[in-house]
């Protein structure tokens, strides 16, 4: 096959260096932007005088018909092609002919990689931001039916203060929200122009580079051509990103998969999106949300490599660059999947609300609330800390919940109770009395999810 730089070379390439070097399987999916791209470089080619009318139409028209065509299966890619964009450039001289050629003008593949490259990516990070909002708004949507639903909060996964089911899970609708603002803010400087740039140094013809930006929806164009076709930051920020997006996913299905088991019992997985076990029959196993947990690492190994793979690259375009879209790829892919799998894993749970209400029973996580009692009382934090701690060894000797003490029993450690007390221990009452903003009181959790409704748009049920 011809090579687009072949005229100066007296050998064919090895065999083995073109399999080697071949990039086709990788960025095969760029077709559909390349095109968009070189569409937008004909037309202002032909703006700019440098391609003429008939030139232009001739190029753009069968840009146009080859899209088409692809995309309805009437074209294959030849596997020994160099690259997508060697073969997209074949495929529409076979098509048009010479004219074809001209294309390239002003262009070189590596403004023309990186331009596809930041394409590909806008409309990655739309879709991923379109599914977490989705994820978002089912996490909205429960937590308002279960403003009242008791269950243990945590700290070192020891039982601390009970919550509300609703308060747990919209504190993964915030690090959800932060993921969707970084991508956005990513997403900002993806967008950005680097056609134009040629091979490093810019080219001597005049073009209309916001033209060019503006019909592909760039926000600006690239101001130097050496960074244009040389860095891959926007690609690196995207991939830490994404690793932060995986690994609040990897936590909140950890959290799934502790809540599945017998020990905790709080939520049953639907069949749909669990497995068994080839020789324990009773087995029901928690295998999305494993494989979320898994496939965290595999981003963050994304993000490693393309990191190591820039680093200490002399300016301007090396050939490393091309093993960026392995990375990119495989992150956005694992990215898209996993929190789809997550929405579907979790509208399809039963949570066992009796069952974390039995959980908080008698688990101590009321006792902060005796020591801020007789702080109200009178007493310094830190004595009321003292008291209460030998309060709670005093229960665990009697093998006796906190809330089960007689106001006599609490007497013996304090003249400070009185019967008020009692009250301030029962567990619906210790949420209750979280109504700082941000705290875990019903009144507080809907405040949060009237903020969370407003920055989804409105209305999410």
């Amino acid at each position: 096959m011809d090579k687009l730089w072949g005229g100066r070379f007296e050998k064919q390439t090895d065999e083995a260096v073109e399999a080697f070097t071949t990039s086709l399987s990788v960025d095969a999916r760029l077709w559909e932007v390349d095109i968009r791209g070189s569409i937008a470089h004909a037309r202002m080619l032909g703006k700019i005088g440098v391609l003429t009318p008939e030139e232009a139409d001739s190029i753009i028209t069968g840009l146009q018909s080859l899209r088409e065509d692809i995309a309805s299966g009437k074209v294959a890619f030849d596997s020994q092609a160099e690259d997508i964009h060697s073969e997209i450039e074949r495929l529409l001289t076979e098509r048009i002919g010479a004219a074809a050629g001209r294309l390239h003008t002003a262009r070189s593949r590596n403004d023309q990689v990186a331009t596809d490259t930041r394409l590909y990516l806008r409309e990655g990070i739309d879709a991923l931001c379109e599914r977490i909002q989705q994820l978002q708004k089912w996490l909205v949507d429960t937590a308002q039916s279960h403003l009242h639903t008791l269950l243990p909060g945590c700290t070192h996964l020891q039982h601390a203060q009970p919550v509300s089911l609703a308060h747990h899970l919209m504190a993964y609708f915030w690090m959800l929200q932060r993921d969707r603002e970084r991508l956005a803010g990513c997403r900002k400087r993806v967008n950005q122009l680097p056609l134009g740039s040629a091979a490093l140094a810019g080219t001597s013809f005049a073009l209309d580079r916001e033209m060019v930006a503006q019909e592909l929806g760039f926000e600006g164009v690239c101001e130097n051509s050496m960074d244009a076709v040389s860095d891959r930051d926007f690609v690196v920020e995207f991939l830490c990103c994404a690793a932060l997006v995986m690994m609040h996913l990897s936590r909140l299905a950890e959290e799934l998969i502790l809540w599945s088991t017998p020990e905790f019992g709080f939520v049953e997985l639907d069949d749909s999106v669990t497995t068994g076990s080839s020789i324990m029959p009773q087995k029901k196993n928690p295998d999305v949300a494993e494989l979320i947990r898994g496939r965290m690492g595999r981003v963050v190994a994304d993000l490693t490599g393309a990191l190591v793979m820039l680093k200490a690259l002399p300016l301007s375009y090396n050939r490393d660059l091309q093993e960026d879209k392995g990375f990119l790829f495989d992150a956005l892919d694992t990215a898209l999947s996993s929190v789809a799998m997550a929405h579907l894993m979790l509208s399809r749970a039963q949570f066992r609300v009796e069952r974390m209400r039995q959980a908080v029973q008698g688990d101590f996580s009321n006792a902060t609330d005796l020591a801020d009692y007789l702080v109200r009382k009178g007493m310094p934090f830190r004595q009321a800390h003292e008291v209460v701690g030998r309060v709670v060894l005093y229960c665990l000797r009697q093998g006796v919940a906190l809330e089960r003490l007689s106001v006599e029993e609490l007497r013996q450690f304090s003249h400070l109770f009185e019967s008020d007390a009692l009250q301030v221990l029962q567990p619906e009452a210790v949420m209750g009395a979280r109504r700082s903003r941000g705290g875990a009181a019903p009144e507080a959790v809907s405040q949060q999810i009237a903020i969370a409704r407003e920055l989804l748009g409105g209305d999410t049920h």
